[in-house]
Protein backbone atom coordinates (compact mmCIF):
# COMPACT_ATOMS: atom_id res chain seq x y z
CA UNK A 1 0.00 0.00 0.00
CA UNK A 2 1.39 3.58 -1.02
CA UNK A 3 0.36 6.90 1.50
CA UNK A 4 -1.72 7.45 -2.20
CA UNK A 5 -4.29 4.73 -1.29
CA UNK A 6 -5.01 6.06 2.24
CA UNK A 7 -7.82 7.81 0.64
CA UNK A 8 -9.90 4.79 0.56
CA UNK A 9 -8.68 3.76 4.06
CA UNK A 10 -10.83 4.44 7.15
CA UNK A 11 -10.79 5.38 10.89
CA UNK A 12 -12.88 3.75 13.59
CA UNK A 13 -15.31 6.70 13.56
CA UNK A 14 -15.75 6.34 9.73
CA UNK A 15 -17.67 2.84 10.16
CA UNK A 16 -20.42 4.83 11.10
CA UNK A 17 -20.13 4.84 15.09
CA UNK A 18 -22.07 7.18 17.48
CA UNK A 19 -20.24 8.77 20.75
CA UNK A 20 -22.47 9.84 22.93
CA UNK A 21 -21.34 12.69 25.71
CA UNK A 22 -23.68 13.78 28.49
CA UNK A 23 -22.70 16.42 30.91
CA UNK A 24 -24.20 16.02 34.29
CA UNK A 25 -24.21 18.61 37.32
CA UNK A 26 -24.85 17.17 40.93
CA UNK A 27 -25.61 18.94 43.78
CA UNK A 28 -23.32 18.75 46.88
CA UNK A 29 -23.27 16.23 49.10
CA UNK A 30 -25.44 13.71 46.51
CA UNK A 31 -22.10 12.92 44.75
CA UNK A 32 -22.24 8.85 46.23
CA UNK A 33 -25.50 8.70 44.98
CA UNK A 34 -25.43 9.75 41.65
CA UNK A 35 -22.38 7.72 41.01
CA UNK A 36 -24.36 4.67 41.91
CA UNK A 37 -26.77 5.27 39.87
CA UNK A 38 -24.60 6.19 36.57
CA UNK A 39 -22.59 2.84 37.36
CA UNK A 40 -25.80 1.46 37.51
CA UNK A 41 -27.48 2.87 34.13
CA UNK A 42 -23.64 2.54 32.18
CA UNK A 43 -24.06 -1.07 33.09
CA UNK A 44 -27.54 -1.39 31.97
CA UNK A 45 -26.40 0.28 28.44
CA UNK A 46 -23.58 -2.46 27.86
CA UNK A 47 -25.43 -4.64 28.18
CA UNK A 48 -27.80 -3.77 24.93
CA UNK A 49 -27.10 -4.73 21.70
CA UNK A 50 -24.66 -2.64 19.58
CA UNK A 51 -23.28 -0.88 22.81
CA UNK A 52 -19.53 -0.74 22.36
CA UNK A 53 -18.22 0.62 25.64
CA UNK A 54 -18.31 3.40 27.96
CA UNK A 55 -16.91 6.22 30.55
CA UNK A 56 -17.77 7.95 33.90
CA UNK A 57 -15.74 10.85 34.35
CA UNK A 58 -16.05 12.53 37.94
CA UNK A 59 -16.48 16.17 38.43
CA UNK A 60 -13.27 17.81 38.99
CA UNK A 61 -14.79 19.88 41.87
CA UNK A 62 -17.12 22.68 42.40
CA UNK A 63 -19.34 23.63 40.08
CA UNK A 64 -18.09 21.14 37.16
CA UNK A 65 -20.21 18.88 35.58
CA UNK A 66 -19.54 14.91 35.50
CA UNK A 67 -19.73 13.21 32.25
CA UNK A 68 -20.98 10.10 30.95
CA UNK A 69 -20.11 8.49 27.72
CA UNK A 70 -21.05 5.84 25.76
CA UNK A 71 -20.14 4.18 22.69
CA UNK A 72 -22.52 2.71 19.96
CA UNK A 73 -21.98 0.86 16.72
CA UNK A 74 -24.54 2.93 14.65
CA UNK A 75 -27.06 5.49 15.17
CA UNK A 76 -29.43 3.26 15.13
CA UNK A 77 -28.48 1.82 18.34
CA UNK A 78 -27.73 4.66 19.96
CA UNK A 79 -31.83 5.25 19.58
CA UNK A 80 -32.71 1.70 20.43
CA UNK A 81 -30.85 2.66 23.36
CA UNK A 82 -32.31 6.01 23.89
CA UNK A 83 -35.60 4.91 23.50
CA UNK A 84 -35.65 1.51 25.46
CA UNK A 85 -38.00 0.81 28.39
CA UNK A 86 -34.64 -0.21 30.24
CA UNK A 87 -32.76 3.17 29.90
CA UNK A 88 -36.66 5.06 30.82
CA UNK A 89 -36.82 2.95 34.07
CA UNK A 90 -33.70 4.30 35.40
CA UNK A 91 -34.58 7.82 34.60
CA UNK A 92 -37.67 6.96 36.26
CA UNK A 93 -35.78 6.09 39.64
CA UNK A 94 -33.45 8.91 39.93
CA UNK A 95 -35.50 11.47 42.20
CA UNK A 96 -33.63 12.03 44.97
CA UNK A 97 -30.47 11.68 43.56
CA UNK A 98 -30.40 15.70 42.85
CA UNK A 99 -28.56 16.06 39.38
CA UNK A 100 -29.25 17.50 36.25
CA UNK A 101 -28.15 17.29 32.43
CA UNK A 102 -27.01 20.03 31.26
CA UNK A 103 -25.71 19.26 27.86
CA UNK A 104 -25.76 16.42 25.38
CA UNK A 105 -23.69 15.53 22.45
CA UNK A 106 -23.60 13.17 19.60
CA UNK A 107 -20.94 12.82 17.86
CA UNK A 108 -20.21 10.89 14.83
CA UNK A 109 -17.66 10.49 11.92
CA UNK A 110 -14.60 13.01 12.49
CA UNK A 111 -16.49 14.91 14.99
CA UNK A 112 -14.50 12.93 17.44
CA UNK A 113 -11.22 14.25 16.80
CA UNK A 114 -12.43 18.22 16.93
CA UNK A 115 -14.37 17.49 20.23
CA UNK A 116 -12.52 19.69 22.85
CA UNK A 117 -12.84 17.67 26.30
CA UNK A 118 -14.95 19.78 28.43
CA UNK A 119 -16.24 21.70 26.09
CA UNK A 120 -20.16 21.78 24.90
CA UNK A 121 -19.86 23.41 21.57
CA UNK A 122 -20.82 21.60 18.53
CA UNK A 123 -18.32 20.47 15.87
CA UNK A 124 -17.02 22.52 12.90
CA UNK A 125 -18.61 22.05 9.76
CA UNK A 126 -17.78 19.08 7.79
CA UNK A 127 -15.60 21.05 5.04
CA UNK A 128 -13.92 22.47 7.49
CA UNK A 129 -12.95 19.45 9.32
CA UNK A 130 -12.18 17.56 5.72
CA UNK A 131 -9.63 20.63 5.20
CA UNK A 132 -8.11 20.17 8.72
CA UNK A 133 -7.82 16.39 8.04
CA UNK A 134 -6.17 16.54 4.70
CA UNK A 135 -3.35 19.41 6.39
CA UNK A 136 -3.08 16.75 8.72
CA UNK A 137 -2.78 13.88 6.67
CA UNK A 138 -0.15 15.18 3.90
CA UNK A 139 2.66 15.71 5.92
CA UNK A 140 2.45 12.19 6.96
CA UNK A 141 1.89 10.63 3.24
CA UNK A 142 4.93 12.54 2.26
CA UNK A 143 7.24 11.50 4.67
CA UNK A 144 5.41 8.06 4.98
CA UNK A 145 6.39 7.63 1.01
CA UNK A 146 10.18 8.71 1.80
CA UNK A 147 11.10 7.16 4.86
CA UNK A 148 8.54 4.36 5.91
CA UNK A 149 7.37 2.58 2.43
CA UNK A 150 11.05 1.97 0.90
CA UNK A 151 11.77 0.00 4.20
CA UNK A 152 8.17 -2.24 3.76
CA UNK A 153 9.01 -3.35 0.27
CA UNK A 154 10.22 -6.75 0.66
CA UNK A 155 6.91 -7.46 3.14
CA UNK A 156 3.65 -9.03 1.93
CA UNK A 157 1.34 -6.22 0.82
CA UNK A 158 -0.84 -6.83 3.14
CA UNK A 159 1.71 -6.73 6.46
CA UNK A 160 2.84 -3.47 4.85
CA UNK A 161 -0.58 -2.03 4.79
CA UNK A 162 -1.28 -3.15 7.84
CA UNK A 163 2.49 -1.17 9.43
CA UNK A 164 1.41 1.89 7.18
CA UNK A 165 -1.90 2.41 8.37
CA UNK A 166 -1.08 1.81 11.79
CA UNK A 167 1.70 4.26 11.86
CA UNK A 168 -0.48 6.61 9.99
CA UNK A 169 -3.48 6.10 12.52
CA UNK A 170 -1.31 6.77 15.31
CA UNK A 171 0.11 9.84 14.46
CA UNK A 172 -2.87 11.03 12.91
CA UNK A 173 -4.61 10.68 16.28
CA UNK A 174 -1.98 11.52 19.14
CA UNK A 175 0.39 14.02 16.79
CA UNK A 176 -1.43 15.83 13.46
CA UNK A 177 -4.63 16.06 14.65
CA UNK A 178 -4.44 17.60 17.54
CA UNK A 179 -2.01 20.10 16.45
CA UNK A 180 -3.82 20.77 13.59
CA UNK A 181 -6.98 21.63 15.71
CA UNK A 182 -4.75 23.39 17.96
CA UNK A 183 -3.74 25.27 14.85
CA UNK A 184 -7.21 25.92 13.55
CA UNK A 185 -8.85 26.43 16.60
CA UNK A 186 -10.10 30.08 15.95
CA UNK A 187 -10.97 29.26 12.17
CA UNK A 188 -12.42 25.73 13.22
CA UNK A 189 -15.04 27.04 16.00
CA UNK A 190 -15.18 30.88 15.64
Amino acid sequence: MTAVSLEHATVPADAGEVTLLIARRVEPGHEAAFERWAQGILDSAAAFPGHLGYGLFRSSGGDAPWFLVHRFRDAEACRAWQESPERAAWFADCRGHHHTEIARRELTGMETWFAEPGSTRPAPPRWKMAISATLAIYPISVLGSLFLVPHLAALPLLLSSAVVAGVFNVLMTYVAMPAVSRLLRAWLTP
